[in-house]
């Protein structure tokens, strides 16, 4: 005979009997026939389930984006926050405050992990992710209270997205990437809500200058690379982090800030008599110590006579000096190489009229080579005349500031740069470096993907109308390729979510008329209006929090932006969605007097 097992919480009867002690941590499985209960799930940390995990979920949401919320606009509020280090970090660039906050609730944590993602694939966007993926997830809570079921929420959701991605195609035009006024124009858009707005015209230059330098790369890709590649051959790959280095140093004005065509090192020469400056140097870059190679481990050498150490000394010294020999044999007038140069090598190259800089970062060795056009040598004796590097006109050490810096510069046809930023304290430097990477960013963007929509929550308010017209309509359009396109219907238990996004889209706009000090129910009416009315380029002017015409004003935004913005707002809410329990894992090693009940007690209890 099967026993029958069935499933207790402390809430529950079982034979008419009730489990009168009330904060039991454990669920268990309560045998009949034995009589003896069966732990199941430890339950002693905090638990939600069911309701009130989503409700949890989503307030955990909407405090993430209540911090930032006033970070939006060209009206922002600076953060002022203190480190774990004493630092003090003043900024209002989403990503940087959210990393810096510690959170302890998991979909807070998620939220600002996809502040974190937006900021690494578009630099721009990380404020507005947040407060719109809040929206999204607060606009379903009153659809969870009408018991709709969340992956009926889930489907609207993604026939809304699918709708909002096409209006968005319609809504954007082509841009000329050659057209350095409006490139200019772009990016000064994405700067009018940083710190440093006031040097947007400068700032825009050097990021600009910066990407087209790197962009070169992306150009001379081999078909080979291009052919392998799983991206598309036409789709350039320009990456800044790695060939566009940012050099702070504090002292001077933001002013004479500007971007070195060439490459920046924070080194000196290694010998006070060799060159300082060279004209049209013949540079070679290695990857191998210039000194005599010592062994792997401790090494022992046995001298029988009394000239063999004088011997060993010779041997050393003709060992570097045919190093040296070898390379001075190709004509080159600078030598950098990654690892270390001994004074026996330095003396020799001293001789030649041969300038040396050692310990060069990996990064930096690899971005001189593209520079300079040099090839980076393993092994001196590989060396050919092949490897040599002319495309620097001129390499100096300068002081600036308190410490010396080699400098080749400029290059003929330089595929990485060097922007050098200067400021009156680190902390504006800092910030100023943020601002630059996100605006090289949004001109890489452009550059990748060359499309624009109107700013200011003009789009925002364009998706939110037209999602609202589809609703109406009851069908939404999706993209088949071959087959053309198709009609999806909306079911009417979808129309309130798919609903509830259009008016979650609504919150860009608001939040900059409110940041600006307008009246938002006002503003909004008026801008939904004149959207219904296929004004679809006037958004909210964040400086006066008037409507404006943004093809007038000139604010324009990258569509890839607002594409990726809204694909990891509505992925984020959807994931949220489907959480129904949040359990909090334990340490195995109960503290004592803190762990489960024994079965004895829950007898006891009965």
């Amino acid at each position: 005979m099967k026993k029958s097992i069935s499933i207790l919480t402390p809430d529950k009867k079982f034979r008419g009997r009730v489990l009168h002690k009330s904060n039991f941590p454990t669920l268990y499985r309560y045998d009949p026939m034995s009589g003896t209960p069966v732990f199941v799930m430890n339950t002693a940390p905090e638990r939600q389930s069911g309701r009130k995990a989503q409700i949890s979920n989503i307030t955990a949401a909407k405090t993430v984006a209540d911090v930032i919320r006033t970070c939006l606009g060209p009206k922002s509020m600076l953060k002022m926050i203190l480190d774990p280090m004493g630092g003090i970090l003043l900024t209002n660039d989403g990503n940087a405050i959210l990393r810096e906050i510690d959170v302890a609730h998991p979909a807070a944590k998620n939220m600002i992990e996809l502040s974190r993602t937006q900021d690494e694939e578009c630099g721009d966007g990380t404020t507005s992710v947040i407060v719109l993926a809040a929206s999204i997830l607060a606009s379903s809570l009153s659809q969870l209270e009408r018991d709709i079921h969340p992956v009926v929420i889930i489907s609207a959701y993604n026939k809304a997205l699918r709708e909002a991605l096409g209006i968005i195609d319609r809504v954007a035009i082509p841009v000329n990437v050659n057209d350095d006024e409006q490139m200019l124009g772009i990016v000064k858009g994405a700067l009018g809500t940083k710190f440093v707005s006031r040097w947007s015209e400068l700032m825009c230059k050097l990021a600009l200058d910066a990407v087209h330098i790197v962009a070169q790369n992306s150009q001379l890709a081999s078909p080979e690379s291009q052919a392998t590649s799983t991206f598309s051959s036409t789709t350039p790959t320009i990456d800044i982090k790695r060939y566009a280095r940012v050099e702070k140093i504090p002292g001077g004005s933001i002013e004479d800030s500007r971007v070195i065509r060439g490459i920046m090192l924070n080194k000196d020469i290694t010998h006070p008599g060799m060159r300082r400056r060279i004209q049209n140097p013949r540079i070679v870059l290695l990857d191998c110590p210039l000194e005599y190679k010592k062994g792997e481990s401790q090494t022992n050498m046995e001298f029988s006579k009394a000239g063999d150490w004088s011997r060993a000394q010779e041997v050393e010294e003709e060992v570097v000096k045919a190093m040296v020999e070898t390379i001075c044999q190709v004509g080159c007038d600078l030598v950098l190489t990654e690892k270390g140069i001994s004074d026996l090598a330095q003396h020799h190259f001293l001789k030649h009229n041969v300038s040396c800089i050692r310990r060069v970062r990996k990064s930096d060795n690899n971005r001189i080579a593209l520079a300079v056009g040099a090839t980076i040598v393993n092994r001196v004796e590989d060396l050919r005349e092949s490897d040599v590097g002319t495309g620097c006109e001129e390499m100096r050490v300068d002081k600036i500031g308190d410490e010396y810096f080699a400098i080749l510069a400029p290059c003929t046809s330089p595929r990485a740069c060097t922007i050098l930023l200067r400021g009156p304290s680190k902390d504006i430097l800092n910030e100023v470096d943020r601002n630059l990477q996100d605006a090289m960013s949004v001109a890489r963007n452009v550059i990748m993907d060359p499309r624009l929509v109107p700013g200011g929550g003009a789009i925002e308010m364009a998706v939110g109308v037209g999602l609202a017209q589809a609703a109406k309509r009851g069908t939404v359009k999706t993209s088949q390729g071959k087959e053309g396109t198709k009609e999806n219907i909306i079911t009417g238990v979808e129309t309130g979510p798919f609903l509830a996004v259009a008016e979650a889209m609504e919150v860009i706009p608001r939040t900059l008329v409110q940041n600006a000090g307008g009246n938002a129910i006002r503003v909004l009416t008026e801008l939904r209006a004149k959207h219904t009315s296929s004004m679809s380029t006037f958004g909210v002017n964040g400086d006066t929090g008037k409507i404006v015409d943004m093809k007038e004003y000139g604010l324009w935004e990258s569509a890839s932006v607002k594409v990726q913005i809204l694909k990891t707002a509505v992925e984020a809410a959807r994931m949220l969605l489907r959480v129904d329990d949040v359990v909090q894992a334990v340490r195995k090693e109960r503290e004592s007097g803190g762990g489960a009940p024994m079965p004895e007690e829950m007898m006891e209890a009965q």
